[in-house]
């Protein structure tokens, strides 16, 4: 079974949003076009609370992508994005939402951030989505959405790191820092996960 994991396709990361990733409408129309093909589609969605401990807002004289120690882990501080039951935190408009069987949503603890679809940057919640991957009896995942270096990275690191043959569609990811994903994909690839195209599954 070949799941489809679409990774945070969100009003806030893309064009005129909060945290806009460049370019980032550009791969809706590509990742419409792949659903498909696959046997299973999930979303993860950036839920978080407005009083989230991740957004900079929430620190008295910090600012935006400044880095603090969050309880003992590095976090980037953001600006305020995809908070619960906002415009910013709804799927774009243009994304075909109707082959999505179910949507894991992320970020939701105050107190931790969550860049992985399956668990948060602690590993000590998990999100869900493993359970039910487990249960199709799922043995491939491809992601795509956004950013590259950031939730797609991470989605796709546990993805490997849990068993599963996983792939990044290369062209239906955007990243925020080049340099940053280039990194991250080096240890990406390091972990066995392949980059394909769209044109590679049609």
């Amino acid at each position: 079974m070949k799941a489809l994991l679409i990774v945070d396709i969100q009003n806030d990361f893309l064009e005129g949003g909060s945290l806009e990733v460049k370019n980032g409408n550009a791969i809706i129309p590509l990742v419409n076009k792949i659903q498909d093909q696959f046997d299973v589609v999930v979303a993860t969605q950036d839920w978080h609370p407005a009083t989230h401990k991740s957004f900079a807002a929430n620190h008295e004289g910090k600012q935006p992508f400044e880095v603090i120690d969050l309880n003992g882990l590095p976090q980037v501080l953001w600006p305020n994005h995809c908070v619960q039951g906002s415009f910013g935190a709804e799927f774009h408009s243009d994304l075909n939402t109707q082959n999505i069987q179910a949507i894991f949503r992320k970020g939701t603890d105050i107190e931790v951030d969550s860049y992985s679809g399956f668990y948060d940057n602690g590993k000590r919640n998990s999100t869900g989505l493993l359970g039910f991957l487990t249960e199709l009896q799922v043995t491939e995942v491809y992601v795509c959405g956004l950013a590259a270096d950031y939730c797609v990275f991470y989605t796709a690191k546990d993805a490997a790191n849990l068993g599963y043959k996983t792939f990044v569609i290369e062209d239906a990811t955007k990243y925020i820092d080049e340099a940053n994903y280039q990194q991250a994909k080096q240890e990406m690839l390091a972990f066995g996960v392949e980059f394909v195209n769209t044109e590679d599954l049609l």
